[in-house]
């Protein structure tokens, strides 16, 4: 049993972690743009951006015109190293609390099975993040850090080092984890409702001619991605508001504080900027799950067949 259990979280880990890295890296530039949208207030305020962008076209253009191709990719190398055990970890996890929870819809009912779904993956999205928050942190910084930015041309971070190295030395600890509490709640509500529905409308949409077909398993995923991200978008604003205050003397007392600055200064929209983007990346989400299944499927495939050969030779 402890066995069977171990294999299946390697598994699990190892095929959450191939299916992020394939579709992320497809997705960061969506990314990258959607970041200085979201932030560009605080960037404004603080000095750190002459004039905000206009939108999503208006953010690819300028980041190409102004920085170049590959700046797209700018943080990237921190966004692998965070979302590799990121996603690995929250599909590892869901499967551990899932078993924890144990609910069948055939022996507890619908609703039981349901807040079963949601609860496993709003905990294994919030363990995950509790372990890698720094590193959301420093992609985020990085992400952010323009080179129309700065007066002088030049960016405040060299690197991931640079990150960490500035941040511990003005803030400590804590600014690496700045933002922390609102996050657990966003990831609370995205976690829970990314995996929740998903396993919830798994079987009841894929099944039939849509049963093992990527691309039906595609849109749904989408689907749920989006809406999810639309739902919990406030509550990553607010904490990637409040990492943008770390070496700086002015920041959010709390994230009431900053929602109620951020409200008072720019209107409630604010809170929704980069939205747009953040459905684009919907489809890398989506990506992870259809791709997380066709890989659990042919895994499941290969190892009957093994089990198959081992009962011939025996």
């Amino acid at each position: 049993m402890v066995k069977s259990t171990y294999e299946k979280f390697s598994k699990d880990f190892v095929m959450g972690g191939v299916a992020a890295i394939i579709s992320k890296s497809a997705a960061a530039p969506i990314e990258r743009v959607k970041l200085l949208l979201q932030n560009q207030g605080e960037m404004i305020k603080r000095g750190q951006l002459k004039k905000p962008y206009l939108g999503v076209s208006d953010g690819f253009k300028r980041v190409f015109m102004e920085e170049g191709l590959i700046a797209f990719w700018r943080g990237h190398q921190a966004n692998i190293i965070r979302y590799f055990p990121t996603q690995a970890f929250n599909f590892a996890f869901k499967g551990y609390f899932k078993s924890i929870f144990g609910y069948s819809k055939e022996r507890d009912g619908y609703i039981k099975w349901f807040a079963g779904n949601v609860a496993s993956g709003s905990a294994a999205g919030a363990t995950t993040s509790l372990l890698l928050y720094h590193l959301d942190y420093a992609r985020t910084r990085l992400g952010t850090d323009a080179i129309e930015c700065r007066v002088t041309s030049q960016r405040q971070f060299k690197g991931l080092i640079d990150v960490y190295r500035k941040t511990l030395s003005s803030d400590g600890i804590a600014g690496l984890y700045r933002g922390f509490g609102i996050s657990i709640w966003g990831i609370t509500l995205y976690r829970g409702m990314y995996f929740g529905i998903y396993d919830t409308m798994k079987p009841i949409v894929l099944v039939g001619p849509f049963e093992g077909k990527f691309l039906a398993s595609f849109l749904l995923g989408w689907s749920i991605t989006t809406f999810s991200g639309v739902c919990a978008y406030p509550f990553d604003t607010l904490r990637r508001r409040m990492m943008l205050t770390s070496g700086h003397p002015n920041k959010y007392c709390t994230a009431i504080h900053a929602f109620q600055e951020i409200v008072r200064q720019e209107g409630f929209r604010a809170l929704f900027r980069g939205v747009t983007a953040n459905m684009l990346l919907g489809m890398a989400g989506a990506g992870v799950l259809a791709g997380y299944d066709q890989l659990n499927r042919i895994s499941s495939r290969h190892s009957h067949y093994n089990e198959t050969n081992q009962r011939v030779l025996k």
